[in-house]
């Protein structure tokens, strides 16, 4: 769903608050006699059993958020078990939404407003959610049972613990129920469209459009349109209830965010579908055919069912047997002339080990895309984590040098995947993507760029003789370097004459024949790193508004939103603070060491135990002070912003 936006790109960014519903500027009586307030921003939160739609509900609030022009950051959490054990604290699924008049960079820390279709969402969520703030609750599943799954002696809408909250009891679920009784379907079929109630009532409190989602629907459910209208037929009746009842006094009014944008198109997106159609404009830049071998794994799944439904762009999709044979694939399509990529998360690196290095010894294209998630081994396979920058930097037998790019907000991951492309075409090397499970889930409005805005990937290939014997004999010689990226002619196979042998062996420089030469491997294995050091990566950017801040902090990847939030709101309390942020981990920007030596503090937060912290003391000597977590959610600007705090003042 896409919207236009006009308004200046240089209008100054508010601060990205993310405490509560703030008032924008007054309210108003809507027909009916309802009150109607504005405000600035608002943090919604939808809980239930995993098997209840959450994502689909949050998800359907945030394309018609997009669609209105709010600035949104998203941030689901679900169970990894397909159908998690119902109505218990584990099978909890929730989905997580901050939009707003203005520039946002996260989910935010806290619901404003909490939906809990049972006892087990408002028990699990309860925690996040601070006093004052309003909680929907579907009575009907306050029976018994189920508060006895979770540990509830008595309700805890009766007992007094809820009582500082606005708290709306909604029977959900009997509503529901009573919506559809003309449809004919059976109680546990109807019960099944309470989520769309629920979504209909939130979409009335927050102005919501609502075209979308009924057309939504009704696509969806094509070949059950009976379905298709109950679904439709609950989304509007919880909208008319939230209009009817007395319940609700109050509904909200959240502006688009026109002052954040610049002028373009725009759509909300995902760090997963982002990365898809990066890939696919890399393939269209390159004038080469996309080739992914993959294997199914969270959280990077998504990928390879969004390629292959783009074979109209030369998109070439394999799912194999296992990882070993998805990046077996996956370099062979590189030997032969195709933007290589494979997919995978942390487990699925460890077993694509050997084939990297492999395709490092080849020295071919080769885009590694690595969704990290929560380790070791299967770990937490629907949460996020930054712990495989060490696995991706050295992870290998030998000396296997590969470039590392990670991307910092969802839509980043389009210029991230187009940038890994050219340090692979025009490198000849195997590349690292790193994203995370935050990143590749949770989505944000991108500007649709113009064709005319990317990059030119072309690439030549090799098409003859390279190289002149002694005796004037002109061959082709397979490791022949450009004497500027040091990188290899990349000679298609079946080209009359560019006949060479492949294979993990080493290879004698230049001529490509097998080599046992002490000297010459020293030599290779030197060249292959001093080819990686060489890459032209831009200088990191500073942040120090001031030019006079004594402490740094420095991230990688998706802690780019967590930690501007945190910057903000330092800089907001009059303490002085730069900030820098890395996207290429391997080589490092040039200037990167001066710009550590420039600060006597240095902060990096990371979503791990201090990877890049050890990496930045060995190269640089530099004594950074990590800031970690490995909860397997990201951080909190709150949090984050005392860490700073702290830091500056000790």
């Amino acid at each position: 769903m896409t919207s236009q936006v006009s308004s200046p790109a240089e209008q100054a960014e508010p601060a990205d608050q993310q405490g509560g519903q703030t008032p924008a500027g007054g309210q108003r009586t809507a027909e009916g006699g309802k009150e109607v307030r504005r405000l600035d921003r608002v943090i919604i939160r939808f809980a239930g059993d995993s098997g209840d739609g959450m994502q689909l509900t949050g998800d359907r609030f945030t394309s018609e958020t997009a669609s209105f022009g709010n600035d949104l950051s998203t941030l689901p959490n679900f169970p990894a078990e397909i159908r998690a054990p119902a109505g218990t604290l584990p099978g909890v699924s929730s989905f997580q939404l901050h939009f707003a008049d203005h520039d946002i960079l996260t989910p935010g820390d806290a619901p404003n407003v909490l939906v809990a279709m049972n006892p087990a969402a408002l028990k699990a969520n309860l925690p996040d959610v601070p006093r004052g703030a309003e909680i929907i609750v579907n009575t009907d599943e306050f029976t018994k049972r189920p508060m006895a799954k979770v540990g509830y002696d008595q309700s805890p809408l009766e007992d007094g613990s809820l009582d500082g909250y606005h708290v709306h009891p909604v029977p959900l679920t009997t509503l529901t129920i009573e919506a559809l009784k003309e449809f004919g379907l059976s109680r546990k079929e109807a019960e099944r469209s309470k989520n769309m109630f629920a979504l209909g009532l939130l979409s009335w409190m927050y102005h919501r459009p609502t075209e979308g989602t009924e057309k939504f629907l009704r696509q969806k459910f094509a070949k059950k349109p009976q379905i298709a209208e109950a679904n439709v037929a609950a989304f509007r009746a919880g909208w008319n209830f939230g209009e009817t009842t007395e319940d609700f006094a109050v509904s909200y009014e959240v502006a688009p965010a026109t002052r954040a944008f610049p002028t373009g198109t725009y759509r909300n997106i995902s760090g997963n579908l982002a990365l898809s159609y990066g890939l696919i404009a890399a393939s269209r830049q390159a004038d080469l055919p996309l080739f992914l071998g993959s294997y199914p794994i969270t959280p990077a799944s998504d990928i390879l069912h969004e390629l292959s439904k783009h074979k109209n762009f030369g998109v070439r999709s394999f799912q194999a047997e296992d990882e070993i044979a998805g990046i077996g694939a996956a370099l062979g399509a590189a030997f032969g002339g195709s933007l290589a990529v494979t997919t995978t998360s942390g487990p699925g690196v460890a077993l694509k080990s050997e084939t990297i290095g492999l395709a490092v010894s080849l020295e071919l294209p080769l885009l590694v895309i690595d969704i990290q998630r929560g380790g070791p081994s299967t770990g937490l396979p629907t949460k996020t984590e930054q712990a495989d920058l060490l696995q991706a930097m050295y992870g290998r037998n030998g000396e296997a040098p590969v470039p590392i790019v990670a991307p910092k907000t969802p839509a980043d991951c389009f210029d991230a995947a187009l940038d890994a492309a050219r340090i692979a075409l025009t490198y000849r090397t195997p590349v690292f993507l790193l994203s995370d499970g935050y990143l590749a889930n949770g989505s944000e409005p991108w500007r649709v760029p113009d064709v005319d805005e990317l990059p030119d990937l072309r690439v030549q290939f090799a098409t003859g003789a390279n190289h002149v014997l002694a005796d004037g004999t002109e061959v082709f010689w397979p490791y022949k370097r450009d004497p500027e990226t040091l990188a290899r002619p990349w000679a298609v196979p079946g080209t009359p004459g560019l006949e060479h042998r492949i294979g993990g062996i080493e290879k004698q420089d230049g001529s490509g024949n097998i080599s046992y030469d002490p000297a010459n491997h020293e030599h290779m294995v030197r060249i292959r790193q001093a080819k990686v050091d060489g890459i032209t990566v831009p200088d990191i950017e500073v942040d120090d508004p001031t030019g006079d801040a004594r402490t740094l902090v420095l991230g990688w990847g998706s802690t780019y939103g967590p930690i501007t939030a945190a910057v903000r709101r330092v800089r907001a309390a009059g303490d002085r603070i730069a900030q820098a942020h890395l996207r290429h981990l391997n080589p490092f920007p040039a200037n990167l060491g001066k710009v550590l030596e420039g600060y006597e503090k240095v902060v990096v937060p990371e979503m791990n135990l201090g990877q890049l912290a050890t990496l930045l003391r060995a190269r640089y000597l530099v004594d950074t002070r990590s800031f970690t977590q490995v909860r397997g959610l990201p951080f909190k600007a709150e949090q984050l912003a005392t860490a700073l705090k702290e830091a500056i003042d000790d």
